[in-house]
């Protein structure tokens, strides 16, 4: 039993000259040792500590990856606060005042880029008495303070109070809460995720046993620090076994940030990253990009190289079996004048991703598997602090979500909640320490998703006789025919989208219907392009009819008589289509932080779109709706 603290002080005492931290604020990263990163976190702990905070009061963290991220959560949990982490996509206007009112926030730490939206809303939060600025302010009001000045109060705190900082994170215990973490709220108010600092620390022993990590590797956080999963797997899993981290130079916008990313990779040599699905279809896109750019020679010896590359490996765990052995000195070749050289765009360095937060199509793992930077697919929720299972470098089987942590039990159960055999489907329980207390002042979320000590997760999944997960999707999220079949349908819409330039996204839908539709956000580049191709453009009746025909001709390859027949049972494939003509984004709030489609508002703001795709002419993809949104392109 230990506590977030123990953990530290074991690994800062362990590691002390190791490099722990690292941030590039001008030209070059620089970093933090262990020691060096204790020290400012006891100071921070004292200045908190000075300004009177309290065992179990609420302390928020509004900021990119940065440093002062993880040494001000730190200093927080050393006081025996309690940290709530809030991501910077958050809007002012509700989602963060429901989270800051709702946690009973009585201080917040907030970037200079998210100051903006705290000073909109801090007079209508009655619990909030001061804001911590981690970059310097023109002017501060009463209730606002800079991140330096905290550290001065902690230096003159520690002068005579020494032993009182130490009383305080000796007095924190397993048990104490470390983190209160929303969800995204994508269907009602968010839930306050209560996870204990024993929560943490059991899931980084479980995490533990997935994998090992020397401690002379280094990651590159890409994904956002309030991300459960960045959190347990970038932060406290790298400092359990000595290692670093690195952050992406933040810009002064969200796109300069995200073009940095290719840059700091290149610099930092990272040796594992951290991905979702969205970030792995990015990866792979600029990969092929940069090989076509180079012409029709290196775009042929790539798909040759892939070709042998996949039917060597096949999943994984069998790779080189039986004839296929004599493909290895092949690859040999193809991986000195091919793949290694895609490899040094990732610093060279990169040894595996772990990709998690949604289903990661088979195809992408194939890819990357082939090139040698293997992703590998993990299974967690932020309930379960959040790893629940992954497959590893010793230990793998492409398309599943690998194998359990220690110390977890988990059941396959029906809906009479009896527990099913090996292969068949049913929902994911779970129970272990690394299970969420459950969530802040909401006893009835709690009692749905917590029984008898087993976590239920929504999720639909089976496990194989070779002891692998394999997790199909949300219920929620589940398409249900008119005869009450379910099927999930994350495969086939990242399908579409990974096998087609001229689809950019997909939502399929069937509430009890008798057919399935989709929404298709497409490639309007790739269509324009098409259309040059062709002599023509969108403005005429022939383009725009050439164009939808194109798209429809994509989806078709997956029915009867196209190359990808049999993939998926047809009754779930799209028998009629809408175009539409933006993109689920962010700013619409049709995808959520963790860069999910969030398909309840999806629904709600195409429910007119929708319902007329059950009509008879929807059927036809060159209907009047469909021609006059592609009109506009």
């Amino acid at each position: 039993m230990t506590t977030i603290i123990d953990l530290f002080e074991e690994k800062v005492n362990e590691f002390h000259n190791n490099s722990l931290l690292w941030e590039k604020k001008t030209d070059i990263y620089e970093s933090l040792n262990y020691s060096e990163v204790r020290e400012k976190v006891r100071i921070l702990a004292a200045g908190l500590l000075n300004l009177k905070i309290k065992k179990g009061d609420r302390i928020a963290l509004l900021s990119e990856g940065r440093n002062y991220w993880v040494i001000s959560e730190l200093a927080i949990l050393y006081t025996g606060a309690i940290n709530v982490p809030l991501s910077v996509k958050l809007d002012a206007g509700s989602e963060l005042k429901f989270r800051l009112e709702h946690s009973g926030t009585k201080m917040l730490f907030v970037s200079g880029s998210q100051s903006k939206k705290i000073k909109q809303i801090k007079n209508n939060l009655p619990d909030l008495e001061l804001i911590i600025y981690l970059d310097p302010q023109e002017e501060y009001e009463s209730d606002e303070i800079s991140i330096d000045e905290v550290f001065l109060l902690g230096e003159n705190y520690l002068k005579t109070n020494n032993k009182d900082v130490e009383d305080a994170f000796k007095a924190v215990v397993p048990a104490d809460l470390a983190n209160i973490s929303y969800t995204s709220g994508t269907t009602a108010d968010p839930k306050g995720i209560m996870l204990t600092h024993r929560n943490y620390t059991a899931n980084v022993e479980q995490a533990c046993s997935l994998m090992y990590i020397p401690e002379h590797y280094k990651t590159l956080l890409i994904l956002p620090l309030d991300h459960s999963f960045a959190h347990t797997a970038g932060i406290y899993s790298f400092i359990a076994y000595g290692a670093s981290i690195a952050f992406v130079q933040a810009g002064k916008t969200t796109m300069e940030t995200l073009k940095n990313i290719p840059v700091n990779i290149k610099e930092i040599k990272p040796n594992i990253l951290l991905s979702v699905p969205a970030l792995a279809i990015n990866f792979k896109k600029n990969i092929e990009k940069g090989i076509s750019e180079k012409g029709p020679k290196a775009e042929k010896l790539l798909n040759s190289a892939l070709k042998i590359a996949y039917s060597y490996n096949k999943d994984g765990y069998n790779k080189g079996k039986g004839i296929h052995i004599i493909k290895k000195p092949l690859l040999k070749l193809f991986d000195k004048i091919l793949f290694s050289k895609i490899r040094a765009g990732f610093g060279g360095g990169l040894d595996f991703f772990i990709g998690g937060g949604a289903l990661l199509d088979i195809e992408i793992q194939r890819f990357f598997y082939a090139i040698g930077m293997p992703m590998f697919q993990g299974y967690g929720l932020s309930e379960t602090s959040p790893i629940i299972s992954s497959n590893s470098k010793t230990k793998h089987k492409l398309g599943s979500s690998g194998y359990l942590v220690k110390n977890i039990e988990l059941k396959i159960v029906d809906e009479k909640n009896n527990e099913l055999p090996v292969e068949q489907k049913g929902e994911i329980i779970v129970k272990g320490e690394n299970v969420m207390v459950g969530y802040w002042k909401n006893e009835k979320a709690t009692a749905e998703a917590i029984k008898d000590g087993w976590l239920y997760t929504g999720d639909m999944g089976y496990m194989d006789k070779d002891g692998f997960l394999y997790v199909l999707g949300r219920f929620k999220s589940l398409l249900i025919a008119n005869d009450g079949e379910k099927y999930s349908p994350e495969a086939i819409e990242e399908t579409l989208v990974q096998h087609s330039k001229y689809i950019d996204q997909c939502m399929l839908y069937n509430n009890q219907n008798p057919y399935t539709v989709g929404l298709i956000v497409p490639n309007k580049e790739a269509l324009r392009k098409y259309l040059k191709e062709n002599n023509l453009n969108f403005e005429t009746d022939k383009g725009q009819e050439l164009a939808l025909k194109k798209i429809q001709s994509e989806i078709d390859e997956y029915k009867k008589g196209g190359k990808f027949e049999g993939m998926f049972t047809e009754r779930w494939l799209p028998a009629a289509i809408a175009i539409l003509g933006e993109s689920f984004s962010e700013e619409n709030r049709m995808i959520n932080s963790t860069l999910k489609m969030v398909r309840g508002k999806i629904v709600e703001f195409y429910k007119i779109r929708i319902d007329n795709l059950f009509q008879p002419d929807a059927k036809d993809v060159c209907n009047h709706q469909n021609k006059n949104i592609v009109s506009k392109f």
